[in-house]
């Protein structure tokens, strides 16, 4: 190989590299803009839903729930942001507190059991058992970064 195939060969390596940091930087900042504009919806959401419900005067059940709904919108966004990993069990918690909620606005309305409460319950029902599932699959198969961040002390209380 001549000298100016390596010349050619180097800086096209070059230009990959250059290319490959600028767009892991461009993802790293559109990730950190996200999840801001993400958290900022929340809180917004959350704060006017609280002024509504001061507005009323009381808070109902379901009002109560909305707000559990964006702490737990909150909690995850705050793990994603720590730790660059998805809590599924937050999204499972979120969808458990929704179903609840439509739950409860079911009996305000039909004071009498149907079908779509039974519906509703199953679902909660089924949520919950996949909680218990993921719980029982993440202590007993660990993942491999789970691992590697355990302190000492913790393996030998978890042993």
């Amino acid at each position: 190989m001549n000298k100016v195939s390596k010349r050619l060969i180097s800086a096209a390596h070059h230009t990959e590299t250059i290319t490959e940091s600028l767009g892991n930087t461009l993802v790293y900042w559109f990730h950190l803009l996200a999840l801001f504009a993400i958290g900022a919806s929340i809180v917004w959401s959350a704060f006017f839903t609280f002024l509504a419900m001061t507005e009323q005067g009381h808070a109902k059940v379901e009002d109560i729930l909305l707000l559990f709904i964006y702490l737990e919108l909150g909690a995850m966004v705050g793990i994603y942001f720590k730790t660059n990993h998805m809590p599924v069990r937050f999204l499972i918690y979120i969808a458990m507190t929704a179903l609840t909620r439509m739950l409860i606005g079911f009996i305000n309305v039909e004071h009498q059991p149907g079908q779509g409460i039974l519906i509703v319950s199953g679902a909660i029902l089924m949520l919950a058992f996949a909680v218990l599932v993921l719980r029982f699959g993440s202590h007993r198969y660990p993942s491999v970064s789970a691992i590697n961040t355990q302190a000492p002390n913790e393996e030998a209380e978890t042993a």
